[in-house]
């Protein structure tokens, strides 16, 4: 299957200039399991704001988001314009992509390898699946070096995945660089690989997730600030005022 096949899984909104899944919760695992064999080897881009302005302004990183299994819409604002042009368009997070994935795989015979965050936030991601979802079977688990690897250690990293027979490799090393990994290691794993961010925090209950309230009136953003302003502070200033932006000048 080439890769401008697999852009076709499902029709994408434009989102300045951006190709963002038109899917929702349903429609992303149906399209998943509706060929699995399909997905192995390819990649889904958990897109928000952040990552749709860095793929506007940098044209690598665009073409990532475009070559993508999916990119479905994780940030409120994503669905809330992409039903402009596709009614059915709705949210699908990374914490609750991995929930409903783990579901799935109690009458799903399959196999989950975890790569990225520090060994520790790991072990306590690992203690909570083992207790939520006993039923999961983990193959395999590993920290990020925390810097940019060279090709021979991309390499090993993906002989040692596949070595574990996975069929679902969640990736947590933050955007840009979960995507830039999954768009050179595409074809070279044998599962399907998604780049759920902070995700594995959220489950492990290491970071608190935003109230279902705050989540709807799209301000999951703001809860994420007050949690660590110092960090993102930067990020929402900058690529949330370019999103307007280019919202309103049409970029």
């Amino acid at each position: 299957m080439t890769k401008n096949q697999t852009s076709k899984q499902a029709d994408r909104a434009l989102i300045i200039g951006v190709p963002i899944s038109a899917v929702n919760m349903e429609s992303c695992v149906d399209i998943i399991f509706r060929d699995f064999d399909a997905a192995r080897g390819k990649y889904i881009c958990v897109s928000n704001v952040h990552t749709t302005v860095t793929a506007h302004d940098d044209p690598m990183y665009k073409k990532v988001q475009s070559e993508s299994f999916l990119s479905v819409p994780d940030g409120k604002p994503l669905s809330v314009v992409g039903r402009k042009q596709f009614p059915g368009m709705d949210r699908v997070t990374g914490p609750d992509l991995m929930r409903r994935i783990f579901e799935e795989s109690e009458s799903r015979p399959l196999r989950h390898f975890f790569y990225g965050n520090s060994q520790e936030n790991l072990d306590k991601l690992m203690e909570v699946l083992h207790r939520e979802y006993p039923y999961l079977d983990i193959c395999g688990c590993e920290p990020s070096v925390f810097r940019d690897m060279t090709e021979e250690e991309e390499a090993a990293l993906a002989h040692r995945i596949n070595a574990t027979s996975p069929d679902f490799i969640w990736v947590a090393l933050g955007a840009p660089r979960q995507e830039l990994l999954c768009h050179r290691l595409e074809d070279r794993v044998s599962g399907l690989m998604v780049g759920v961010g902070g995700a594995f925090n959220v489950l492990a209950g290491i970071v608190p997730e935003a109230p279902a309230w705050m989540q709807r009136l799209s301000l999951e953003w703001f809860y994420r600030f007050i949690q660590e302003p110092k960090r993102l502070f930067k990020r929402y200033l900058v690529t949330n005022t370019k999103f307007i932006w280019y919202l309103a000048t049409k970029r």
